[in-house]
């Protein structure tokens, strides 16, 4: 799997990682109850990843609390991983994402309501952390309609996706985010998320 700088890493380390980073997004109240899920890619040829186990309270993961999936999503190895494994292993497909975050804020799933079309970002210093420039055009956050049916929506980030923004908003659900490995993904989510609740407290009838 990659580590926090990229390189890969074991199954046992991949699921130490994913603790640590589901401990501190819970941290965050991003993964209330057992919500959302995490992964990191522990090979590419073939593709495996490494999924945070379904069911679990996300503040209490161990190193075991992990799943092995393969490119579509399917468990290799351990028990069962929540549903959403086969997005993640499309988006790591689709981008060459070594992690995936997806977590349940209230921020994404406000702004997923209110921006249906999605969330134009610019004149803000926090892009510069997307690898984007805080004075040039608008990058959009994509919003996407949620569906249970992982092809589904999956074909709808794929249709959606801005290649200039590591992350998509799924409309009643929350946000996914992606990056070469979990430190990098970690990072994202945390200035995805800041953007999110900054655009929240903004009033809806300012000039765009």
């Amino acid at each position: 799997m990659t580590g926090p700088g990229g390189d890969l890493l074991d199954l046992e380390e991949a699921g130490a990682v994913l603790a640590a980073e589901a401990a501190r997004f819970a941290s965050f109240g991003w993964m209330r109850g057992t919500s959302g899920n995490l992964s990191v890619v522990t090979s590419r040829e073939p593709l495996r990843l490494a999924v945070t186990a379904s069911g679990l309270d996300k503040g209490e993961l161990t190193a075991a609390d992990v799943v092995l999936v393969d490119g579509a999503g399917r468990a290799v190895r351990g028990g069962r991983p929540s549903a959403e494994a086969a997005l993640h292993a499309r988006v790591v497909r689709l981008t060459g994402a070594g992690a995936v975050v997806h977590v349940h804020t209230v921020a994404s799933v406000a702004m997923g309501r209110r921006r249906q079309a999605g969330i134009a970002l610019r004149d803000l210093e926090m892009l510069k952390g997307l690898g984007q420039p805080a004075d040039g055009p608008p990058v959009v956050l994509p919003v996407i309609a949620n569906s249970q049916d992982m092809g589904v929506l999956g074909d709808r980030l794929v249709a959606a996706r801005e290649p200039r923004m590591p992350a998509v908003v799924v409309a009643g659900h929350g946000l996914y985010v992606w990056g070469a490995g979990p430190r990098e993904a970690r990072h994202r989510t945390e200035i995805v998320e800041w953007l999110l609740e900054l655009e929240l407290t903004e009033p809806e009838d300012r000039t765009r």
